[in-house]
């Protein structure tokens, strides 16, 4: 037997002054998404803006059906909506923000869903490029992480399953 260590490595920002204008810049594009989330059921608001290599912004946010298993994640929709819509275009990076109804973002902490995190690992394979993702913490700080992967350290993808 051998023990295995991982180990990822994080950014924490302060607060959203300390951030990059273009992590800013999307951190508030994700805000603008939760906005229009479509959350009747869990009254969680979550807003996902991808950053195109071209500086385009596709905008996501949760989308939640009364069958449980048939809605979908704010950073699916985005991932999703980027390949079918802007196929020959990698992303850069990604931010995420989440609220309860009748409070405002970045005071609540938030990680994407393990079904995420597999999703985005995936394009990152895809593209063969790191995506950044930036992520609210909670009590108006912020994660940084130069690579999605370092959020799910045994992804799988096509070529591992050959």
């Amino acid at each position: 037997m051998r023990k295995i260590k991982l180990d990822s490595v994080f950014e924490e920002y302060d607060n959203f002054d300390l951030l990059s204008k273009e992590d800013q810049f999307l951190l508030n594009s994700a805000i603008e998404a939760a906005k229009s989330a479509y959350a009747p059921y869990s009254h969680f608001h979550v807003g996902a803006a991808v950053m195109l290599d071209n500086g385009e912004i596709v905008q996501g946010n949760n989308q939640e059906n009364a069958a449980y298993p048939s809605g979908l994640c704010a950073e699916r929709v985005a991932f999703f909506s980027t390949g079918a819509q802007h196929p020959n275009e990698k992303i850069k990076s990604i931010a995420v923000v989440a609220y309860p109804e009748g409070t405002e973002a970045g005071k609540v902490a938030v990680s994407p869903c393990g079904d995420c995190r597999q999703v985005m690992a995936e394009y990152e394979h895809r593209y063969g490029q790191k995506i950044r993702l930036i992520m609210q913490s909670g009590n108006g700080k912020f994660i940084v992480s130069e690579s999605v992967s370092s959020l799910l350290p045994f992804a799988f993808d096509a070529e591992s399953m050959k």
